[in-house]
């Protein structure tokens, strides 16, 4: 990923409106990543990524930077919630099994990457199987003029499977068991766990056969076949390599900081002190094996209306040193997330229709009227960002929605007066505001 600061802002910029002061340190951050990489092994590990803490009110874009910039740079991703974890000891999940879910992220991304590049083999492979399957083979000793018509035979049959002319016919085939028992175990489960696989394994092959389409049998033998043909090993090794340098999106950082004004909650502290091990640089322990969490990005992201950065304990602020704050958004900057994003609202609602055959045509001043509707329903009741133009939009398609049969090759056109016409009551209403946006 070979991308300025520049271009990543610009990149980032299609998806994501405003923000700028957040994109930029995010452009910085990730071009640090890609300098490291050029710099020898020496350098390399003593270069640490530099944490970000993104401070903001929900539905402003906080998430939607982290995972654009994932996707950009094609490492793996996962976004957790602090307030989901609990203090080792008790009964819920450790925070050690964000990173299990990270290398579970990467082994996914590392293994469709590697089907993709041997998809030619793996359909040739496939094809080949289904035709074995619906041609009874020839006898051992049978003569040579047998052997030439059967593979002359066999050819054809390949070319019809192949073009889906016999894809109705049913054919049987072996669909195996998943014997996986989970991966958020303590190690020492974890190997316990791979031993009981293993004795399942001799004992019983976790094979079913099963009758199905010839068009079912391809996707069945595709993911069989793959497995056959990647190299576990490699597959492994580059899944942990992409794991230790992948990116974890920690939200609600906020609902685990103890508040200045009320007693100190132990359990929380708690979460925060097995966090910090991870954050700083530790070894885990998974079923693909260990991984070192120096070089993971982490960005924790959180509201702060109650508590304040300050609130976490030290060791863990000092771990985050980049921070951005997210503004608020405005009834502009709500207009433009309607219309400016490569895949808005607008469009979304417009492609959903276009399925029904209507054409939905936005007015320029009915897209003003339901920025401005969102943007008094975040200021009357709760501010929850560009969330709310989902349920402004919704209340105002409802009827097109439902009854869109009954304007099939028409254009259904959104005004500015029924705009109004849809939302004026509901948002004059401050009691039927808080209960319908």
């Amino acid at each position: 990923m070979n991308m300025t600061p520049k271009e990543i802002v610009a990149y980032l910029d299609e998806y994501v409106v405003g923000q700028k002061d957040a994109k930029k340190t995010i452009a910085i951050a990730l071009r640090n990543r890609y300098r490291r990489i050029q710099l020898s092994k020496e350098w390399q590990d003593d270069i640490l990524p530099k944490n970000i803490l993104m401070i903001g009110p929900t539905g402003v874009g906080k998430t939607e930077i982290a995972r654009r910039m994932a996707k950009m740079m094609k490492v793996p991703f996962i976004k957790v919630e602090a307030s989901k974890y609990t203090e080792v000891g008790f009964v819920g999940r450790d925070v050690e099994s964000m990173i299990r879910d990270l290398v579970n992220n990467s082994f996914s991304l590392v293994r469709k990457e590697m089907q993709e590049a041997s998809k030619e083999k793996i359909e040739e492979e496939v094809i080949n199987e289904i035709t074995r399957k619906l041609l009874p083979p020839l006898p051992k000793n049978a003569p040579e003029i047998k052997q030439q018509e059967y593979n002359h035979t066999f050819e054809k049959m390949k070319e019809r499977v192949k073009k889906g002319e016999v894809d109705h016919l049913k054919i049987t085939v072996e669909v195996e068991e998943n014997t996986d028992l989970g991966d958020n175990l303590p190690p020492e489960m974890m190997k316990a766990q791979e031993s009981i696989v293993k004795i399942i394994g001799i004992f019983n092959k976790n094979k079913e056969k099963k009758e199905v389409t010839v068009k079912e049998a391809k996707e069945i033998l595709k993911n069989q076949m793959a497995d056959k043909i990647i190299n576990k090993d490699e597959l492994k090794k580059e899944a942990l390599k992409r794991a230790e340098n992948g990116i974890i999106f920690i939200d609600e950082i906020d609902k685990i900081a103890a508040t200045g004004n009320t007693r100190q909650d132990p359990s929380k502290e708690g979460v925060q002190r097995d966090l910090l091990p991870i954050v700083e640089g530790s070894t885990v322990n998974t079923k693909y094996g260990y991984v070192n969490t120096d070089h993971i990005l982490f960005i924790a992201a959180g509201a702060f209306h109650v508590s304040k950065p300050s609130d976490l304990i030290p060791e863990l602020q000092g771990r985050f040193p980049l921070r951005v704050e997210l503004s608020s958004l405005d009834e502009d900057a709500l207009y433009k997330i309607l219309t400016k994003p490569k895949h808005s609202l607008i469009k979304q609602y417009q492609k959903l229709l276009e399925v029904e055959e209507v054409e939905l045509v936005f007015e320029e001043e009915a897209l003003r009227e339901i920025a401005k509707y969102a943007f008094l329903a975040n200021e009357k009741t709760e501010d929850i960002g560009a969330r709310r133009l989902h349920t402004v939009i919704e209340k105002v398609l409802e009827e097109i929605n439902f009854n869109a049969d009954e304007y099939k090759n028409k254009k259904f056109i959104i005004s500015k007066t029924y705009v109004k016409e849809k939302l004026d009551d509901i948002v004059e209403n401050e009691e039927i505001t808080k209960y319908i946006l």
